[in-house]
Formats: C-alpha cells, structure tokens, sequence
C-alpha cells in the first residue's frame, strides 16, 4: 500500500477554523436556543406525590436503575474498545490487515471491522436490556425483531460512517495542507442532506407509515396546525405498536421531507384532546423550525470538529501512538472513530442541555395552542407510566442522557406560566 507523502498541514487556517467555528456555534446557540423556560418567571416542578403512587415511583425507579447501569457500562465498554483498537499495538495490527489493499475498499472494510466489534462487544448488555424492556412490559418486539433491527442499524451506522470516512481520507489524499477545509465543507453539506433524506431513506426501515386517517380528529390536528401556521401536507402514524408500548411522536426532515409522525398506540391509548396536545407539541417545534436549528448548530459544529480532528492527526504523538503515518492513512478509520467517540462524550451534556430548552418552549407552544392544561399534565403523566420514566433521575444522569425535562418538570410548566403571567 502507497501513502502519498505527507506534507504540513495548514495549522494556523485550521486553528482559526475552530475557534470561528465553535464561536459561531456558540453565537447561534445563544441566540436561537430559548434559554428561559418560563419567560419573565421560573419554573416549580411538580411534586411526585401529586403525579404519582408510591408503587409507581419504586417500579420506574427499579426499571431506570437496569437500564441505567446496563446503557452506561455498555457505553463505557465500546469507548474503552475504540481507545483500544486506536492506541494499543494489537488493536493497530487488527486495524493495518482490515485496511489493507486499495484505500478506497479499506476505509469501508476497517470501519465495519470497528463497528462489528463495538457491537459484539456491547451486544450482552443490549440483550439485557432487551429482556428488561420485556420483563417490565415495555416491548413488545420478539428477538427476531430485535436482532434485525439491531443489524439495520450496524447497517446504516456503517454506511453513514463509511461515507464520512473515505471523505477524510480521500481529501487528506488530494490536498495533505487543506484537507480539512475540504472534509469540513463536505460536512456541512452532509450534515444537512443526512437531515433531509433520514425520513426517506432510514425511517421506513425501521417502522412503516400510513397517513392518518380521515376524520374528526385529523380534521382538528390540520386546523391546528393552520391556526399555528405550520404548513402540514399529512400526518403520518408509524406502526410502532408492534415493538413497544411507549407512547410517542415526533417530527423530522426539511422542506419537502419534513413530517409530523405519531405512534399509532398513542392514538388508542390517549383520549383525543391527550394526543392532540402532544402532537401541538410537535408542531410547535415545526412552527419554530427546530429541526433546522439542530441541522444547523450540527453542521457548523461539524466543520470546526474537523479542524480540531486535524490538527489532533497532525501530532506526531497522536499518530506515533496510533502508529499511522496521518489522515491519508486506510488505518486511520479506528482512530478517527475513537476522537468522535470522545467528542461526542464531552458534548453530550451541552447538546442535551440545548435539547431540553427546545423542548420546554414546545411544550408551551402545545399549551398556547390547545390551553388544555390539566389535560396536559395528565399527559405527562400517562407518557411516563408508559414508558417508566424515572421522575426524579440523578443529575450527573440527566445532564448527560436527558434529552427532554423531567416528567415532574413539564408537569409543572403550567402553573409556573400561569405565575408568571399575574
């Protein structure tokens, strides 16, 4: 195997790449992100004796603490695997003979090498935690089921990291001093196409969707979203039923593959003005264009985490001790998975902390739109019996996991609106 010759990387472009970059991000986040959850007041969570039993308090609480300790041991093991097979000498050797041969077939052969062994590795804790889901009634999904899926997704993981891959490669082979201005604008760009082909290309492998059906209570789900001002071609249910019974809805893609998709078992185990409210949830977070602000500080971000991937290669120690010669390596694939591995564990907290402020301002467009709020809370509350959502998890826990507010949280938002409008 040929390496072209390695010439110096552009440092200080790609210094300046990061500190624009992640100024830029920081600069957006603050200015897109709705901060205050409960504008000109503060929120008071709910009390748990008010929501719930205390049976129902230990059942989640035992259910959070198995899934807990099995997703955090799992992922914990699969980033000590990645430094592994990144700095360790047999790991390196496992990677060289994966990547072997022409570069173009190595990078895809070495990375599904490194995704196979992350999943065999973490695939004991995945079935435990398949059996719990089984055990406290949350699945419904057989293990056939759940193994297919399970390789759908190593799939379509191994695809969309393949794809990143070879661009890094491919532009640190053509241009060894401005490969990551290159790498970085393809990241940009594929940030944004991922966004919008993921409900075409990815959803329907997982779930199939029909539009809602006609009838009073689409009628009023397309009223809404008229008064909203969000403009909805269909409502689609996913036949999520058959593999779980929580209760769920969400909306994906942009422009023309934006869509608003609900769980068809929130449809019979919500009462109509129940669902409605979670689906104004969703179409606040159309009416506001969230997904594109998450594309968005994602694809930025994206560019200034490539500067910083380069000048990490650029360091003789790094690459000494990951014994590859740079970027323009085959074998590089273990080590760029590794640093994204790590990065992606150091922003976690930040991204779920902008995650959890986007979905404290849909809840108070669902509140605005539908002023139903006792049948809002009693929503919340129904969402985490369904799916034994931990009311009270531990902060280091929610900081680091909690996409959205606590249960005890949302229950709260309408009285804490409601004092902050006297």
């Amino acid at each position: 195997m040929t390496v072209p010759r390695r010439d110096g990387l552009a440092r200080r472009p790609a210094v300046l790449t990061v500190v624009v970059s992640f100024a830029l991000v920081a600069a957006l986040t603050a200015w897109l992100v709705p901060w205050s959850w409960v504008p000109g007041g503060h929120l008071v969570p709910a009390r748990v004796s008010t929501l719930f039993t205390a049976t129902q308090v230990a059942r989640m609480a035992r259910y959070s603490w198995w899934q807990r300790g099995l997703g955090w041991t799992s992922y914990l093991l699969s980033l000590l695997l990645l430094l592994a097979l990144a700095f360790t000498a047999p790991g390196a050797r496992l990677v060289r003979r994966a990547t072997s041969g022409r570069w173009w077939l190595g990078v895809p052969i070495g990375t599904l090498v490194v995704l196979l062994l992350e999943r065999l590795l973490t695939l004991p804790f995945g079935i435990a935690a398949h059996a719990v889901d089984r055990e406290y009634g949350i699945s419904r999904q057989g293990w056939d089921g759940w193994l297919a899926d399970q390789a759908r997704s190593l799939a379509v993981s191994w695809v969309a990291t393949s794809l990143v891959l070879l661009v890094v490669v491919l532009a640190a082979r053509r241009s060894p001093r401005w490969w990551f201005a290159w790498a970085g604008a393809a990241a940009l760009l594929l940030g944004f196409a991922g966004s919008f082909l993921y409900p075409v290309l990815v959803e329907p492998l997982f779930n199939r969707f029909t539009p809602m059906a006609p009838g009073p209570f689409k009628t009023s789900i397309l009223r809404l979203a008229e008064r909203e001002n969000v403009h909805v071609d269909d409502v689609l249910v996913a036949d999520a039923s058959r593999r779980t019974t929580t209760l769920n809805a969400y909306v994906s893609g942009l422009g023309s593959t934006r869509r608003v998709v609900v769980y068809d078992n929130l449809l019979k185990d919500l009462t109509p003005a129940e669902a409605r409210v979670v689906i104004a949830h969703e179409l606040g977070h159309a009416r506001h264009q969230d997904v594109l602000i998450g594309t968005s500080l994602g694809a930025v971000g994206s560019v200034g985490a490539v500067a910083l991937l380069a000048l990490l290669l650029d360091d003789r120690r790094v690459r000494s001790r990951a014994r590859v010669s740079g970027p323009a390596d085959p074998a590089v694939v273990a080590l760029v998975i590794a640093l994204a591995g790590i990065g992606g564990f150091l922003v976690s907290p930040l991204q779920n902390t902008v995650s959890r402020a986007i979905e404290a301002r849909a809840d108070r467009a669902s509140l605005e739109a539908t002023h139903a709020d006792a049948t809002f809370v009693r929503m919340q509350r129904q969402l985490a019996l369904t799916a034994l959502a931990d009311p009270s998890p531990p902060v280091w826990s929610q900081l680091w996991w909690g996409s959205h507010p606590t249960v005890l949280q949302r229950a709260g938002l309408p009285k804490s609106l409601r004092e902050a409008a006297r």
